[in-house]
């Protein structure tokens, strides 16, 4: 499993902190938007499978172009690291959604998002346990800082049902968004992250597709137009924006970041994504978030901020290849 396990940025200049962050938060936003967009559709009638399968495929035809020139003819990476290609394919793009989107059937999406959501906890704790990377204090308390910030952004101190099952399979998508920092943040491999975002999408919806196929997952879909902040669009507008947006932009982005930041740091600084999918809910579908919300957000960020703040600072190693 060493391929999962490495966690020290590529770099360690200033600018290259400055981008990491940047490119993690456009990760962060992207991947946010992915619940407004898809709530319409699903009222419409589409099934969370059908609109996943889209999202992954679309995401897969935008970047593998890319991903093969990233190559640049160095075919024996893609086969050196076939494994880890598929790992990170069926555990962190297809196993991720397909366990959220199971649990968000038999439970409250807040409860669901939670869980997921402390795969930042499982980072550290494999770091410490695989590669004695000991947190330091200050990682200790952002993590709680920013665990109280999700609690609040989430709203579940209003009484929200946990059901077992659905909590088992958000449990799963726990192990797959850990996954997906662990195996992103790896750049001893050097597959270029185009490369690896491409695989993993035609990986994740080869395995979705074949879920589908043997009939584990309901296929529905409709050509009913969606609304968005009062206005109607067409039932394709939104399946695009997540295949490019979503798919094909979070993943590259988010890839890139955590070569520049390392998973630990880049999994916290993704803790954002619970902020920017509420921000985009308010903008798109009016689900205007409370003042105990917005207090959340803060908590979350100053606990990221205090994450940063507690990362040792990495042995210069030369410059990162983002492409």
């Amino acid at each position: 499993m060493t391929a999962v396990t490495h966690d020290a940025p590529v770099a360690s200049a200033p600018r290259h902190t400055t981008s990491g962050l940047g490119l993690a938060l456009v990760s962060a936003v992207a991947f946010g938007l992915s619940g407004a967009l898809a709530r319409p559709l699903l009222d419409a009638g589409w099934s969370a499978s059908a609109v996943v399968l889209v999202r992954i495929g679309l995401g897969a035809v935008a970047v593998v172009p890319f991903g093969l020139a990233s190559l640049r003819g160095r075919w024996r990476l893609l086969r050196a690291n076939l494994p880890t290609v598929l790992l990170y394919g069926v555990l962190a793009v297809a196993g991720a959604q397909y366990c959220y989107f199971s649990a968000v059937r038999t439970m409250d999406v807040g409860p669901a998002l939670l869980i997921e959501y402390t795969a930042p906890v499982a980072v550290v704790g494999w770091l410490w346990l695989r590669r004695g990377h000991r947190p330091s204090a200050l990682t200790v308390v952002g993590a709680a800082v920013a665990a109280v910030g999700l609690l609040l952004v989430l709203d579940l101190f209003s009484g929200a049902d946990v059901d077992l099952t659905g909590a088992l399979w958000a449990l799963g998508a726990m192990v797959g968004a850990a996954s997906y920092f662990l195996i992103s943040a790896d750049d001893s491999t050097g597959v270029p992250p185009l490369a690896l975002a491409s695989g993993g999408l035609v990986v994740g919806g080869a395995a979705l597709g074949l879920l589908a196929l043997v009939g584990a997952l309901p296929m529905r879909a409709s050509t009913v137009s969606v609304t968005y902040a009062d206005h109607d669009v067409a039932w394709w507008v939104p399946l695009v924006l997540l295949g490019l947006v979503t798919a094909a932009l979070s993943y590259v982005s988010g890839i890139a970041a955590s070569r520049l930041l390392g998973a630990r740091l880049a999994s916290f600084v993704a803790l954002s994504e619970v902020v920017a999918a509420v921000l985009w809910a308010w903008a798109l579908l009016a689900q205007l978030p409370g003042l105990v919300q917005l207090l959340g957000g803060a908590l979350i960020l100053a606990g990221v901020v205090a994450v940063r703040a507690g990362e040792p600072m990495p042995a210069d190693a030369g410059e990162p290849e983002l492409l």
